[in-house]
């Protein structure tokens, strides 16, 4: 069978448009623009897109790649710790060469190699009240994967805030939850479900995690990533997604506006 051309395919899922998209750039991301719901359109909404990743952790770093290979045109990168030998059964950016390194540093490099394309913003730095605002501003859609309660309200009041955007996991042993919270229109948020800071903080330096389940958690958030960006379903808004990796059990639970929270969101 002779080989279809790549102009001749452009043409014919949507025509006069095949000049706006590069050769290397079809061949590249070819099984997204043959998908109905995708297309060459939806390629370039990808393209297009600016999405901020809070943590370069277990959950960031499946995230970060799966966003970088879908052609997420913007990324910014926020963490200030170092890689040790204990990342590495998770964080799987990282080898054992990059011990002692930056992650923000040596995630941008990676990322770099795999698509030149992209523009990688890296901010070494930890998210504090007084940077959040102007660490936000530029991007569309803001992704969570920081393991502690205090980041956490943190960035939920600022992306209440600045409506934006917010999807977020947390892993803890062999669970996982995830979250998406549109702060464009009228939404629950992070302290819906948690309006108080738990007295024992739980996370993965004291209490371990499985570590197949960051790699799930972070291609789920990748998943909701790329849904929002070409308005595919909306269905996981307003809930939470408990993943039981034992019994490889999804649960969805729905999550009710709390408007006493707003207050505390909003100071």
């Amino acid at each position: 069978m002779k080989p279809i051309e790549v102009r001749e395919v452009l043409v014919l899922l949507e025509p006069n448009k095949f000049m706006r998209l590069a050769s290397s750039d079809f061949e590249k991301f070819e099984k997204h623009i043959i998908l109905k719901n995708v297309g060459i359109n939806g390629q370039k909404k990808i393209f297009n897109s600016k999405v901020l990743i809070i943590g370069v952790g277990g959950l960031g770093c499946p995230l970060l790649t799966y966003l970088a290979a879908s052609g997420v045109g913007k990324l910014g990168i926020v963490d200030h710790d170092k890689i040790e030998m204990s990342n590495l059964s998770r964080q799987t950016l990282f080898s054992v060469s990059d011990i002692g390194k930056f992650k923000v540093l040596e995630a941008r490099n990676k990322i770099n190699k795999m698509n030149k394309n992209i523009l990688v913003q890296a901010f070494k730095k930890k998210i504090t009240k007084r940077n959040i605002k102007s660490i936000l501003k530029n991007f569309d859609i803001i992704c969570d994967g920081t393991d502690n309660f205090e980041t956490r309200y943190l960035i939920n009041d600022q992306c209440k805030k600045s409506k934006k955007i917010l999807i977020s996991a947390a892993i803890n042993k062999f669970d996982g939850h995830l979250y998406k919270f549109n702060f464009k229109k009228k939404s629950s948020c992070y302290r819906c479900f948690m309006p108080e800071k738990p007295i024992v903080e739980n996370n993965c330096q004291s209490d371990g995690v499985f570590s197949p389940l960051a790699g799930i958690l972070g291609t789920l958030q990748a998943n909701e990533v790329l849904k929002t960006i070409l308005g595919l379903s909306e269905n996981s808004k307003n809930q939470i997604v408990v993943f039981d990796s034992i019994k490889l059990d999804f649960r969805n639970i729905k999550l009710n506006y709390n408007p006493n929270c707003i207050n505390k969101c909003l100071k």
